[in-house]
């Protein structure tokens, strides 16, 4: 209607009165043009996961719902360079694996001529981000979310704008303004990225072939998960990490050194208590200039064709609006937010990465369902303790819970039950039998406070803890369950007995 009605006007002046036509009524009917408002009962600014899953939650509870995204595609960074995609490198590349490294012979299953096909391998991560990508846009129709492109910014306390990339923009008046904009990669001063030979972890999903030798900086999650995508494939991996364990926050200190040695055995070298000061390209090759923590005069230059930089990830809380409002970042740029995730603006709430806690996909998800639940007036609770994290290496690592280092700095009497999955029929009938289960109980209440997995489907068995815990399960509640048989989830069951009683059964 509004091209029809400027096309009429246009048409209705003669050449010679348009240039003579007030240029101010001119630029207001172009500005109806190419701006729309809309009204809303909630505006979610970004559609990762957290956001994504609020719109879909707002919406089936009947509210007006309007999602604006300023990327082509929805769902986010992990959906589109983080959790999918490198999931399906590592599944794709663990098949390489099994066959290059004789782990399919031993088996008795013969394969001859193993090659990588890496245009195959990313078209495959593609296919199966494109397929959830599309069934975000499909899941926004049936619950009759409204998609806005551009980027969210908040002009006022009851509105938010969509800046386009063409310049026109999108405004939406609305009762309730929920931030869930996400995180991005965190740079390294004085290094810069080019996504080519020095890649953050969006280009390391994309290499154009397979590096010879690949230094990553930071032992983490990303770290350890791309690194052994390119270590299966062939490349030498060399991991630098300030700190003295691998893992990241958050993970066990027994179950990081297990760990270690179980990749180091897989080929993937690391430099730990080791900070990168520098890096140059020279003639096709980067030069990483090292230096050991404690002592800095120790330095070192290490040579490699790709520099993957992972060093963590930061909100992403830029030009939102927020200082307008009066709503102030902390140090580390994310937004405050009180028990029921409102900022010091009551109607304007956030989530997600871009507010405390663990950066997990999981834990916005929730945070989205809760937060619309409790602006619809239901109850708002979660306990961060009961989030559980997952590597998705090969093992597996999962936990949730306090580790053994938390509980000995908080002075908690505890009883810890192991049970190896060396012992464990399934891993072994699979001949995937390293790590363990390591489980954690109050010791005059057999209450369970935390469990550490490494091994076969670490990050599916995990779960069964995480629901134990979130009930307030004890040891003994575990073990008294029966599990199936032969399943690699009797670990769980034997290590909680172990906890309770003192003793499993099967080691």
């Amino acid at each position: 209607m509004q091209s029809y009605v400027w096309n009429l006007v246009a048409s209705s002046i003669r050449p010679t009165g348009l240039r003579r036509c007030n240029t101010g009524f001119l630029s207001a009917l172009q500005q109806r043009r190419y701006s729309t408002t809309h009204d809303a009962d909630i505006v979610v600014i970004g559609s990762g996961p957290g956001g994504y899953v609020a719109s879909i939650k707002a919406a089936q509870m009947g509210m007006k719902t309007v999602c604006i995204e300023k990327n082509p595609t929805l769902g986010g960074t992990c959906l589109n360079v983080g959790c999918i995609p490198s999931k399906a490198l590592l599944n794709n590349s663990h098949y390489y694996h099994m066959a290059h490294s004789g782990d399919l012979a031993a088996r008795g299953v013969l394969v001859d001529n193993i090659r990588v096909d890496l245009d195959k391998l990313m078209a495959s991560k593609s296919n199966a981000v494109k397929a959830l990508t599309g069934g975000i846009a499909q899941l926004f129709k049936k619950n009759k979310v409204t998609l806005i492109s551009g980027h969210g910014k908040i002009t006022g306390v009851n509105q938010v704008t969509a800046l386009k990339s063409d310049g026109s923009s999108e405004v939406v008046n609305t009762k309730h303004i929920l931030i869930a904009t996400g995180s991005e990669v965190t740079p390294f001063p004085g290094i810069d990225i080019d996504e080519e030979t020095i890649v953050s972890s969006t280009g390391a999903l994309s290499l154009k072939e397979i590096p010879k030798k690949l230094v990553v900086i930071g032992a983490g999650v990303i770290g350890l998960e791309l690194g052994s995508v390119w270590k299966r494939l062939g490349a030498e991996v060399t991991a630098v990490e300030f700190l003295n364990t691998i893992g990241g926050v958050g993970i066990d200190g027994e179950v990081s050194k297990a760990f270690q040695k179980i990749l180091a055995k897989q080929g993937m070298n690391f430099k730990l208590g080791t900070k990168v000061t520098a890096a140059k390209k020279e003639g096709g090759i980067i030069k990483v200039s090292v230096e050991e923590v404690k002592n800095p005069d120790k330095k070192e230059e290490m040579e490699c064709d790709v520099l993957l930089v992972c060093v963590g990830r930061r909100p992403y809380t830029e030009n939102l609006g927020l200082e307008g409002l009066g709503i102030e970042r902390d140090q580390r740029g994310r937004i405050p937010v009180n028990a029921v995730f409102q900022t010091v603006v009551p109607n304007i709430y956030a989530i997600g990465d871009c507010i405390h806690g663990p950066m997990l996909a999981h834990k916005a998800e929730d945070e989205g369902i809760i937060c619309v639940e409790g602006i619809n007036g239901g109850p708002v609770h979660i306990d961060y303790n009961c989030v559980p994290s997952v590597i998705y290496t090969h093992p597996e690592v999962g936990w949730v819970g306090k580790t053994e280092e938390d509980l000995k700095s908080e002075g908690v009497e505890f009883k810890i039950g192991k049970f190896p999955f060396l012992a464990n029929s399934r891993a072994k009938t699979n001949n995937d039998h390293d790590g363990f289960v390591k489980v954690l109980s109050d010791k005059n209440t057999d209450r369970i406070l935390g469990t550490h997995i490494i091994g076969p489907t670490a990050g599916e068995l995990i779960n069964e803890a995480v629901l134990a815990q979130e009930y307030g399960a004890s040891a003994e509640d575990v073990a008294r369950v029966c599990h199936a048989h032969p399943t690699c989830a009797e670990a769980l069951r034997e290590a909680n007995m172990a906890a309770y009683i003192g003793k499993p059964i099967n080691f």
